[in-house]
């Protein structure tokens, strides 16, 4: 039997056809140094927008990128055709280090973790002050995830010409998280839409609720230019949101100021993700108080040694904090051991 190198030269060996005509396959991949780099507005089933040196180009990720998947405010590099033309298609073949991730999860038992918007500095929190009622515990965990994530939070609160904002304004005040309040009225003929704007200028900032809250109303009025439907109405019995907005979307500001990220509405905010000894990162006025903790406490209040019962007694932090923490942490501990 005759057996042959990896390269032989006689004439009479036979090479095996390719019967699917294709190229045979390699682990070398393009390096692509053409590529240009865009940022990503909005994810539709398959197909990315982005923002690629001033032109909205459509394109869909490379397969060499595997199940990586980019999401809005990602910086990615772009080939194939960038003119931005109608039926024009590019390919994303790399996706950027993120500086920062909000993320979430559906309930605290889910383990699949849905990266929401990437290299945002902002996370705005937008809540209703009335129809529907605050929630307290959502701001919380949105907390969580923003300090979690690497961006700082900022507390929109809506509709005080329905409701005061001083009962809520209470408990977060302390906190040092910076607020605006603002009313329907004084967004559509007053400075309030201005008024956010100027905490908003020169960052990436993401907006986030649950429905009814007035989110998409608001950033209407920010980005005049690209309104959203705002037609969701509050629900008479269960005092919550129809989802009018079905899809992140990134929205530049007039002016070049900065970017508004628009988020659906959620009903709830998972942090199956989040290491609970993290948590108390969200309430700073806390933490302090967990100095003369033993190792490995997590404030739950089910270690007899923890430091934070003392902290609080001798009047350090609002007991109300303590108790938001609490019910936070038995809330992941109990759906876990589910």
């Amino acid at each position: 039997m005759r057996r042959y190198g990896k390269n032989p030269d006689e004439d009479d060996i036979r090479v095996r056809p390719n019967r699917k005509g294709n190229r045979p396959r390699t682990h070398i991949r393009p390096k692509h140094e053409d590529a240009e780099d865009g940022m990503v507005l909005t994810v539709d089933r398959g197909r990315l927008t982005c923002l690629v040196d001033g032109r909205t180009v459509v394109a869909m990720k490379a397969r060499e990128l595997g199940r990586k998947a980019a999401v809005v405010g990602d910086t990615v590099s772009i080939v194939g055709d960038l003119s931005g033309e109608k039926d024009t298609l590019a390919r994303i073949v790399r996706i950027a280090p993120r500086r920062t991730v909000l993320r979430r999860t559906a309930d605290d038992d889910d383990p699949y973790e849905r990266v929401v918007v990437a290299n945002a500095d902002q996370l705005a929190i937008v809540t209703a002050l009335a129809d529907p009622e605050p929630r307290p515990r959502m701001i919380d965990r949105c907390l969580v995830a923003a300090y979690d994530g690497g961006l700082t939070p900022l507390l929109v609160l809506t509709k005080s010409d329905l409701a005061s904002p001083d009962k809520l304004l209470e408990a977060y005040t302390p906190l040092g998280v910076p607020y605006i309040v603002t009313s329907r009225e004084e967004l559509e003929n007053g400075d309030a839409a201005e008024r956010v704007r100027e905490l908003l200028e020169g960052k990436v900032t993401a907006f986030v609720g649950h429905s009814g809250v007035g989110k998409t109303t608001l950033v209407n009025a920010l980005v005049p230019e690209d309104r959203r439907r705002t037609t969701g109405n509050v629900n008479a019995v269960t005092g919550r949101g129809r989802h009018t907005t079905t899809s992140a979307l990134a929205l530049p500001l007039p002016g070049d100021r900065g970017w508004v990220v628009d988020t659906p509405g959620v009903r709830s905010f998972g942090l199956h993700h989040v290491d609970p000894s993290r948590v108390i990162h969200a309430f700073p006025d806390l933490e302090p108080g967990t100095e003369e903790c033993p190792r490995g406490c997590i404030h739950d209040g089910n270690q007899p040694e923890c430091a934070l019962d003392a902290w609080v007694a001798e009047g350090h932090a609002d007991p109300a904090r303590l108790d938001s923490l609490r019910r936070l942490l038995a809330t992941r501990e109990r759906r876990e051991g589910d």
